[in-house]
């Protein structure tokens, strides 16, 4: 047998295979949990928790008022704190909505629920209340929040489709997602601004603003519920480069 036909032989035989490895990869681009949502098709960063002995530094640059203004936070509103930490936010969201607000702080961590539940108490924070979520589910009240905030936490969530999912439904009909990040890949505890679009868009999530905030290490966006809330084997997954797969 000639060198050329010893070569198209082996060649027919690797095809198959080839064939096999892309559909693998394919597979584990486009896996899916075991209640039908795509899983992330990029790194997810560590949990991290914020040191109360950083708010005065985070105050000199008037990081939560900046927040908050952009948001369009106001006195009366209801407003849902996720991945609240140990409180920078919920703390300073409770004096901006006042006696007539709400805020609700969620957090996934007991250990860290419990700190912040006893610095409310502490701190006689009568328009707060504390709730420990689930990390694919922050378990919100339904048509409940004017604004429902997610700082520095987006890259953080294991199952970021199931719980944008989830969290549609705790909106009222005027209310808003705001998502603030730093513009660089997950896996340095960012999230790239495409990503966060086209993840949020296989949720039925609009854009409505998007604003660039040094004093924050990146940009704040602002998201509004369009349409029906999607079936989630409907939810296209995105890559890293914020491409609908």
């Amino acid at each position: 047998m000639t060198p050329s036909r010893v070569l198209a032989g082996i060649l027919i035989l690797l095809a198959p295979l080839a064939g096999c490895a892309r559909g693998s990869d394919e597979q584990s681009r486009l896996a899916r949990n075991k209640d039908g949502f795509p899983l992330p098709a990029r790194p997810v960063a560590a949990l991290e928790q914020d040191s109360i002995s950083t708010e005065k530094s985070r105050d000199k640059v008037n990081e939560a008022r900046a927040v908050m203004n952009k948001a369009g936070v106001r006195p009366g509103m209801t407003v849902a704190d996720i991945g609240a930490g140990e409180g920078y936010y919920t703390i300073r969201l409770a004096a901006r909505v006042g006696d007539k607000g709400r805020v609700l702080a969620e957090d996934i961590v007991p250990e860290v629920h419990d700190k912040l539940a006893e610095r409310v108490a502490r701190e006689r924070l009568d328009n707060v209340s504390v709730r420990l979520g689930d990390p694919a589910n922050p378990r919100l009240p339904t048509g409940s929040f004017d604004r429902v905030l997610m700082v520095h936490m987006y890259h953080e969530i294991e199952q970021p489709y199931e719980f944008l999912w989830n969290v549609r439904p705790a909106l009222k009909p005027d209310g808003q997602l705001v998502v603030v990040d730093a513009d660089r890949p997950t896996s340095a505890h960012g999230t790239p601004a495409g990503l966060l679009l086209c993840e949020l868009k296989a949720v039925g999530f609009e854009r409505v603003k998007q604003v660039a905030m040094p004093s924050v290490g990146g940009y704040l966006s602002l998201f509004v519920a369009r349409g029906p809330r999607p079936d989630p084997s409907a939810i296209r997954p995105c890559d890293a480069a914020g491409r609908a797969l």
